[in-house]
Order: structure tokens, then C-alpha cells, then sequence
């Protein structure tokens, strides 16, 4: 059995927080955090969509902004988007994109603005977690919510939700890293994004790992959206 440094067991996910309606002036806000690691998800529209060239008169689109603030992590980052913050903005729009149906709203776009402001790694997941939350707050149409962690490995044996410390370590080896997201209530995955090596009888046990993972995730986001209809019937 694998031995971690914050005492938790493999299969064990850090303590997480969730929380909808954070931002007053956004048409769905929510914030979720995995130990250390916050991310605060804001979502705007249906709205019109500019320049017009960009408009799909089908359907509207979902846009997603990820960006590491620069006060979230200790080491010294550049204000502003990054190669790294682009990438994790285009991976987030297609791990949510097959839950959120805007097609009643043609020429359209839903901007997510996805912020971290404290990193102990697991960024992108928190964010995912956080944007699917704030478009559930801001009542677009979707066909669940998305629940997202991250794989990693430690010598031979998988570990859930990697933290700093063990994403270090990792580094020193060979990092392997196994972002996954998945729709609520479904079989069906959104995001397998494998970083690294990994066995393929140990991306199998991988997805084993994640029903349960999901779950827990799920429960977190579901009842924080429960409590602010429960709390204000506001959304």
C-alpha cells in the first residue's frame, strides 16, 4: 500500500469546498476547491456574440477562459495568458461542451471565466469542476454536470487527487499524469488526457478508480447547488 505524506490513502481525495453564486454580477458563479487548490468559475450570457463573422446561426458557442493568477502560486508567474493557460482554456471547452445544449440560442456566445487563485496542483479539474457548477447556477440547458479530478502515480501504484508535494515528486521520476472528467450519472467521459506513461491494465484499474472519485465530486457539487435553491430560490 502506497504511503502519502498527507496520510491519505490512495484512493482518498483531498478535502474538498463548493459553493454557487460567489459573483453578484455574473449570470452564474461557483467556487470549488481540492485542499489548497481554489478555482473560481464565472459564466456570462447566452449574450450576442461580436464580430459578427464568428456568430453560428445554428447555435450559440461556449467560450472558456483559464487563467493562473499570478498571486496563486509562490514561484513568480507573468500576469496575463500563457501557451500552458491557452491549452487548459481549450481542454476545459471540450470536457464541458457535450453536456451544455445552447442551440436554442443561435448567434450567441457563453463566455466561462475561469480564475485560480490558489494553486497546489489539480488546477485544471478544480476549474472544470467550478465552470460546470456556474453554468448549472447560470441555467443553461445541460444534460448533467461534469465532475473532473486527477490520476497520478507514485512507482508503481496509482494514487487519486495528486497534491504539490506528490507532483513534485513525480517530476523527479517521470511525471504521469491522468486528468479525467466525467458526466454525472453516466458512463461516459469528457476528458482522458494522459500525461506520461502509464500500463494499460493501470489506466483500466485508472477509470475503476474514478467511478468512485467522480461520485464523491458530484455529491460536493450537487449539494452546493441544492443549498442556494433550498437557501434563496434564486436559481
Amino acid at each position: 500500500m502506497v504511503k502519502r505524506i498527507s496520510g491519505r490513502k490512495a484512493d482518498e481525495l483531498r478535502e474538498m469546498t463548493a459553493k454557487v453564486g460567489v459573483i453578484p454580477n455574473a449570470d452564474g458563479s461557483a467556487i470549488f476547491s481540492f485542499g489548497e487548490t481554489i478555482a473560481i468559475a464565472a459564466v456570462y450570457g447566452p449574450r450576442q456574440l461580436h464580430p459578427q463573422h464568428m456568430q453560428d446561426p445554428s447555435s450559440g458557442i461556449l467560450r472558456v477562459n483559464y487563467d493562473l493568477l499570478s498571486f496563486s502560486v509562490s514561484d513568480r508567474k507573468r500576469p496575463g495568458p500563457s501557451r500552458r493557460s491557452r491549452e487548459i482554456s481549450k481542454v476545459t471547452e471540450m470536457a464541458l461542451k457535450p453536456v451544455v445544449d445552447i442551440s436554442e440560442f443561435p448567434n450567441t456566445v457563453v463566455d466561462v471565466q475561469i480564475y485560480i487563485i490558489q494553486a497546489d496542483a489539480g488546477t485544471r479539474t478544480a476549474g472544470i469542476n467550478a465552470a460546470s457548477m456556474a453554468l448549472a447556477h447560470a441555467g443553461i440547458p445541460m444534460k448533467g454536470l461534469i465532475s473532473s479530478f486527477a490520476i497520478g502515480k507514485i512507482d508503481k501504484d496509482l494514487i487519486v487527487d495528486v497534491d504539490k508535494y506528490e507532483e513534485d515528486y513525480k517530476e523527479g521520476e517521470g511525471a504521469t499524469d491522468f486528468p479525467i472528467a466525467k458526466i454525472s450519472g453516466t458512463e461516459n467521459y469528457t476528458l482522458l488526457q494522459l500525461d506520461g506513461k502509464m500500463q494499460p491494465e493501470l489506466v483500466k484499474k485508472s477509470l475503476d478508480m474514478a467511478d468512485k472519485a467522480c461520485e464523491e465530486i458530484y455529491e460536493i457539487q450537487k449539494s452546493a447547488l441544492k443549498e442556494i435553491i433550498n437557501g434563496d430560490g434564486e436559481k
